[in-house]
Order: structure tokens, then sequence, then C-alpha cells
């Protein structure tokens, strides 16, 4: 987790938080080929308040890893997903690590982590819409 917070850290005082910056999950999804072995589920949740903002690459215990990034206001989210093989589990509420909001879950074989200063509820709300949309 402590490794997301700082991806998440880097993203935010690096010039853009995104590599690649469009609300367009189709623009989105594509950049990622040749970047990742495989790119994550890109979930459009502008309608409910959480517009996409881009993605970047982040680097998690050495290995490159796809990260989301959406927003709020004018906060940022930074979704992490890493493929691991895990079974579902219900999302872990309510972290708190260097003052940052951190939700995480696993399903179909990957582990998110959603990393913001967001307040905890609206950062929930995030996370729950992400993992209701439709595939």
């Amino acid at each position: 987790t402590q490794e997301v917070v700082d991806t998440h850290l880097r993203g935010l005082i690096a010039q853009r938080p995104a590599d690649v910056a469009s609300g367009e999950r189709h623009t989105v999804k594509p950049w990622f080929n040749g970047r990742i072995a495989e790119a994550p589920r890109v979930v459009d949740l502008a309608a409910d308040g959480f517009p996409l903002a881009g993605a970047r690459v982040d680097v998690i215990e050495g290995k490159p890893v796809p990260t989301l990034v959406y927003g709020r206001r004018q906060h940022v989210i930074s979704l992490t997903a890493a493929r691991t093989g895990a079974a579902a589990t219900d999302p872990k509420l309510g972290s708190m690590v260097n003052g940052y909001n951190v939700v995480s879950w696993s399903s179909d074989g990957t582990s998110y982590w959603a990393v913001s200063d967001l307040n905890a509820g609206e950062l929930e709300t995030f996370a729950r819409l992400f993992r209701e949309a439709p595939a």
C-alpha cells in the first residue's frame, strides 16, 4: 500500500498526473499496448462525477503496472491495477497512509488500489461505482 501511495504522490508532483491525458476510455485502454502485458479495465464514470483524466504506468515491487487517473472536483484519484490471480475480495475501506485515503479490493484476478486526498466517503463511492460498472 505504501508503494501505491508513493506512486500517487509522484504523479501529483509530475508536470501532469497522467502520461496520456484523455477522458476517452477508447484512447486510454489502447495506450497501454506495448507498455505493459495487459491493459486494465477502463470505466467511464464521468456521469457520476468522477471523470477519467488519463493513465500512466507506475512501478510497484519492480514491475510495471497500469494506473488510471480520475478526477473529482480539484482532487486526483489514482487507480492502480495489478494482475495477481487473487480471488475477489470485499473492499478494504477507510485506510489512510501519509494523509491519503486508500480503498483496495480484488476482482477477476486483479488487485486494485484507489488513492486520493478526497474524503474517505467519496473515495469509497468511487470504488463502488468502478466495481459495479458493466465490463
